[in-house]
């Protein structure tokens, strides 16, 4: 077990190494050391043995959550999402670090505004979550390039490599993004707990050195000078074991992998192969790094969804509720002390910062909706499993055995994992031998006890283990010192009050359960009826038989009282800390000193507080909803709803009841298509009058992208150039000879782009676009061309974003975009002359509030004409609902106000009229791009714009550019403002981000 703060030798040893006693802080020793490469020796706050990590020396279970702060770009809600989460019973959350949002020009990194890293980590902080950083600077994620800056590509070196220039082009990067987290880490009183310097480091080829210890040397070293001092932990996405502690150069302090065993088939969401289960990861942990904790970084709690997918909905249904209660109850049959869901929250791919393999949502199917919505049952299912462990402090030191079939029930239909413990508290976790059955299966339990070896049920009844479902019996469990010997019901809290102790106890729809406890007390029940329950002593114990209802059951036995509840109501429940007076709700770098108390609230219970004699709750409700306290403090005498002063009377178990009355507001949103639509052709660019004077020349003879020799005399790919997102365009200037008849092009803009082009104002035709194809062929016939004459090729590819580099030498992330090859029949490939624009400034971009990947090349964007209050009086009157009768890109703004009540949650969404033409359409709210809609790929055409964003009281601007890819143009089939069910709510207020409004841009062309 390393734990240097509170071993006198740990301590020499440092300060004989030359440390300095900094502080001391809750009573443990902060050292540092002026020799970054000696500074491992200092994790003295965050240390562990091969079962768990400890905080501050208290042995904790960490149950954290995937959340992208750069996903919501609403800083005011990253609260919102930390509730959440904490009420799920979860105590962190782990998050990435886009570097291509703060370092979109080489050696300009900007962390400011909705980038700044400080306020997510103040709201963690007070929400009391501990934080895993995961920084980069590669990340995957499905974001541009796997969070790669496009300038990258000019760099020539492998990435992720030990190629000077690839290092050298993170180390400013790192430098900044590493100090940010360090001055969050628990050792300076902040949230941060554990570090990952690296991301799936986990495949190699093409001659590549693979595993590189010294790469990865380099990058822990990168984080050990900005002042990392927390562990460092991986995830190994095979898992291979790579860098495993005591592996050598590159290893971390504590080996963790990942794990996505449903794969990503939304199409097919209630397929579970066969054989996708783990069960080897306990033997594979043993084997690869015994001395750590067992640790899962990445557990699938979702699924991305490609271009022309199926949707979220469906992804969700792949990993719902039954996959949380068997694959999660699975993770936990291997004793994994950290497990990390991705995604907890996934959020939104707005402006630009999503890979080419996705669309604008990033909803992942995660248990809260990408509206932060906590609808989904998959929530409250982990809610159930989370509290369960973060009562059962016994699991942690518990010892997983092999997987059995035959041995502790009375059928192999089943599959049973113990894990036994050291001292009294052991646990079975029992599943289908066939984990994708179906079938519900009778069986009886045979287990090793303390009062002996006892085949369960005792009284006459048989269990139940429904389809896609998992259980954990408890046995020898441990209730503030009375023995529950068994309970084949699931435990989802306990808590010590001042007179009694109360078990909370739940099992699914018509299961039949038993409870064994020790005790010479007898059976009272003190609510509800009794039919469906049998009771009986035996021995030193008592038996309690039950058969689930809907109907709560609550009987008394010396002085713990047992809630006997069917899962659906056990889904209403919460169990929030309860700070001792003086003491704040959030976050604490010491032990906990709060109690808890046990509250049924409904849809989300965010947290409660005691003020004197006033028991404060903070809650949301989207229905009227009883609400019930139990283990109310003696002091308290006053009910408190988010402020409010509520009656409640009390019965004679002491549970305080009380209701909160819904009543939806009236939400009156405009009708957009009533809107007063200015339009602007935004393709100027086609037009003999044009000038392109001011555009970049593509004139270098040889590319700087060392992934992709060039096929043409000058290289046009976007990135040598700077360009790096959104829409591209491209004119090629020639003067005809006359015989020219065709043309021939290939342009590569990522998954489901699309591209179109002209000969002066002449449409030639489009590649429409496919979610299977990321570049594209196309031949246009020309009529006879006039020889002698200047001509203009147009091109304009949509670029929707750049490919990840997962596999190391693979180099995907340089995959260039713009135009591949060209040919123009009857003259030579050098007789046209190219210019390129992207976004205005290309690296140098505009909009330093919305980030470097906001705005594309389109003359509207380029312009600034997609922010707030452009400069649309004179343009003429046009809507999108009304469209192009030809090929091109047309621009739309409006505005609208609204005017939404105070304190509620509503979500809004922008619908687009599901057709299958051939149009894209960007959508602009605030100048915020949150929204890339493809008529003929899809799937996506709702698209949730949050509060902060959307000015929920006030005026906005949306804007639309709208491409016609056929030659009979395009127009909206339907444009719609929509809201999903008000959330009342006790949050607060939302503070919008910065809106910058249009103001003429200098250079703009």
């Amino acid at each position: 077990m390393k734990l240097l703060s509170v071993a006198a030798v740990a301590l020499l040893a440092a300060q004989a190494a030359g440390a300095s006693i900094k502080h001391r802080l809750n009573g443990f020793t902060i050292l540092e050391h002026p020799d970054p490469a000696k500074r491992d020796l200092l994790q003295d706050i965050v240390t562990w043995d091969d079962k768990s990590l400890f905080i501050n020396g208290e042995r904790i279970m960490i149950f954290s959550g995937e959340v992208h702060p750069f996903r919501l770009p609403v800083p005011s809600l990253w609260l919102d999402i930390f509730h959440k989460i904490r009420a799920l019973g979860f105590n962190c959350v782990s998050f990435y670090i886009d570097w291509a949002l703060l370092e979109g020009k080489p050696g300009d990194y900007r962390a400011e505004g909705i980038f700044a890293l400080e306020p997510f980590f103040d709201a963690a902080k007070e929400a009391g979550v501990y934080l895993i950083a995961r920084p980069g600077s590669y990340i995957n994620a499905e974001v541009s390039g796997g969070g790669f800056p496009g300038w990258l590509q000019r760099v020539n070196g492998t990435l992720r490599s030990s190629d000077e220039p690839f290092l050298s082009a993170t180390d400013n990067y790192i430098a900044n993004a590493a100090a940010a987290v360090a001055k969050a880490q628990i050792t300076n009183g902040g949230p941060v707990i554990l570090y990952q310097p690296e991301n799936e480091y986990s495949g190699g080829c093409c001659g590549v050195k693979y595993p590189d210890g010294d790469y990865m040397q380099y990058v822990m070293d990168q984080a050990r000078k900005a002042d990392i001092v927390v562990p460092f932990i991986s995830n190994d996405a095979s898992p291979s074991g790579h860098n495993v502690p005591g592996s050598g150069a590159g290893a971390v302090d504590i080996y963790g992998h990942d794990s996505y065993p449903l794969g990503f088939d939304c199409a097919n969401p209630s397929v579970w192969p066969e054989g996708k289960l783990p069960d080897n990861f306990r033997t594979l942990h043993l084997e690869q790094s015994p001395s750590t904790p067992y640790s899962l970084l990445e557990f699938q709690a979702g699924a991305f969804d490609p271009w022309g997918g199926p949707g979220f909905e469906k992804c969700y249904a792949l990993v719902n509720h039954e996959f949380s209660r068997v694959f999660y109850r699975n993770d936990l049959s291997f004793g994994v002390s950290t497990l990390n869901l991705y995604m907890i929250f996934g959020g939104t791919n707005w402006g630009n910062l999503g890979h080419p393999g996705g669309y604008t949502s990033y909803d992942y199917g995660s248990p809260i909706t990408e509206t932060r919505n906590v609808t989904r049952e998959k929530y409250s299912d982990i809610k159930l499993l989370s509290n369960f462990v973060k009562v059962s402090p016994s699991y942690l030191t518990a010892t997983p055995r092999n997987l059995t079939t035959g041995v502790y029930t009375d059928t192999s239909d089943l599959a049973v994992t113990p894990l036994i413990g050291d001292r009294p508290g052991s646990f079975f976790v029992v599943r289908h031998t066939d984990y994708s059955s179906q079938e519900s299966t009778s069986y009886k339990l045979k287990l090793p006890t303390s009062a002996g070896n006892l085949t369960i049920p005792q009284l006459d009844d048989t269990l139940s283990l429904n389809g896609r479902d998992s259980k954990i019996h408890v046995v020898d469990y441990n209730v503030s010192g009375t023995n529950i010997i068994y309970s084949t019901a699931e435990v989802f809290t306990w808590k010590k009050f001042n007179d009694n102790k109360v078990l909370v106890l739940y099992g699914g729809p018509k299961e039949h359960h038993e409870l064994a406890i020790a005790s010479k007390s007898n059976v009272t029940i003190i609510e509800g009826p009794d039919s469906g329950i049998v009771s009986t002593r035996k021995g030193s114990s008592v038996l309690i038989g039950w058969d689930v209802s809907s109907t709560r059951r609550i009987v008394q036995v010396g002085d713990l009282r047992v809630f006997l509840l069917d899962r659906n109501s056990a889904y209403n429940y919460w169990v929030p800390e309860l700070p001792t007076e003086g003491t704040s709700p959030g976050f604490s770098t010491s032990k906990t000193t709060a109690s808890s108390i046990i509250v049924k609230a409904g849809y989300l219970l965010r947290g409660a507080h005691l003020d004197g004699s006033d028991l404060h709750l903070t809650a949301d409700f989207n229905a009227t909803t009883p609400i019930e306290v139990i283990g109310a403090p003696t002091s308290a005498k006053n009910l408190f709803v988010n402020g409010e002063k509520a009656s409640h009377t009390v019965d004679k178990n002491g549970i305080w009841s009380s209701e909160v009355k819904y009543v939806a507001p009236e939400i009156k949103l405009p009708d957009l298509k009533d809107l007063d639509w200015k339009y602007l052709d935004t393709l100027p660019e086609i037009k003999s009058s044009y000038d392109d004077s001011a555009w970049v020349f593509a004139d270098l003879p040889k590319t700087k992208n060392t992934h992709r020799p060039l096929d043409t005399p000058t290289s046009l790919y976007s990135s040598d150039y700077g360009f790096h997102t959104g829409y591209l365009i491209y004119r090629g200037h020639f003067v005809a000879n006359g015989k020219e008849s065709e043309f021939f092009i290939r342009t590569q803009g990522g998954s489901a782009f699309g591209s179109s082009v002209w000969l002066n104002e002449t449409y030639l035709g489009s590649w429409t676009g496919a979610d299977y194809a990321m570049d594209g062929n196309s031949t246009y016939k020309l009529s006879q061309l006039e020889s002698g004459k200047n001509y203009v090729i147009t091109v304009v590819i949509d670029n929707l974003g750049l490919d990840e580099n997962w596999t190391v030498g693979e180099e995907t992330m340089k995959n260039p975009r713009g135009i591949l090859n060209y040919k123009l029949s009857g003259q030579d490939a050098s007789a046209i002359t190219w210019k390129l624009t992207g976004n205005l400034g290309g690296e140098d971009y505009q909009d330093k509030v919305r980030g470097p990947l906001n705005e594309g090349g389109l003359y509207a964007e380029r312009q600034g004409f997609h922010q707030p209050q452009p400069p649309s009086e004179s343009w003429e009157s046009g809507s999108p609902l009304e469209g192009l009768s030809k090929p091109g890109i047309g621009f739309y703004t409006a505005q609208f106000d609204l005017d939404l009540p105070k304190g509620w949650d509503v979500p809004l969404y922008f619908n687009f009229g599901n057709n299958t033409q051939a149009a894209r359409a960007q959508l602009y709210v605030n100048g915020y791009q949150y929204g890339k809609f493809t008529g003929n790929v899809g799937p996506q055409t709702s698209f949730p714009v949050p509060e902060g964003i959307l000015n929920y009281r006030g005026t906005n601007y949306v804007a639309l550019s709208l491409w016609a890819l056929e030659s009979d143009g395009a127009k909206l089939g339907s444009f719609e403002l929509s809201y999903n069910t008000p959330v009342l709510t006790g949050y607060g207020d939302v503070e919008s981000p910065e809106q910058p409004k249009y103001e003429q841009r200098k250079g703009a062309y």
